[in-house]
């Protein structure tokens, strides 16, 4: 498994946080994830000012697989997404950790300390 970036936040439900700018979230999912779920070939994103509550379903990644969820590991509001990923789903396989799909700007920056450390996601997915 590849080192996970000790800068990042990291959910459950295998979604990455990295706090950008002031209350600005990039939100990606981890090398895990992209493993498991194998080539992806589509994602869809959630519409830039969407309003999402802390665990809330706001996208979709297909893969050759299957397809997976993701959440909102804050609240806030979606203020980016990631253009290049409609043509180029499969960055995210190539480096998880360097593509971030959505950005929200958080409501409360204290729900990142809610989500586990590096450390506590590995032994969430028995690294």
């Amino acid at each position: 498994m590849t080192e996970l970036p000790a800068d990042l936040r990291y959910a459950k439900t295998h979604e990455w946080s990295k706090l950008d700018e002031d209350t600005v979230i990039r939100i990606g999912i981890t090398d895990f994830a992209q493993s498991e779920l194998g080539d992806l070939v589509y994602i869809d994103l959630p519409e830039i000012g969407r309003q999402l509550t802390q665990g809330e379903q706001c996208a979709t990644v297909e893969s050759v697989k299957t397809a997976s969820d993701l959440y909102s590991p804050v609240t806030g509001t979606v203020v980016e997404i990631n253009e290049d990923l409609a043509d180029e789903p499969e960055l995210v396989n190539e480096s998880p950790y360097d593509t971030w799909l959505f950005a929200i700007k958080a409501d409360n920056l204290s729900e990142l300390d809610q989500l586990l450390s590096a450390e506590d996601y590995r032994q969430h997915i028995g690294g």
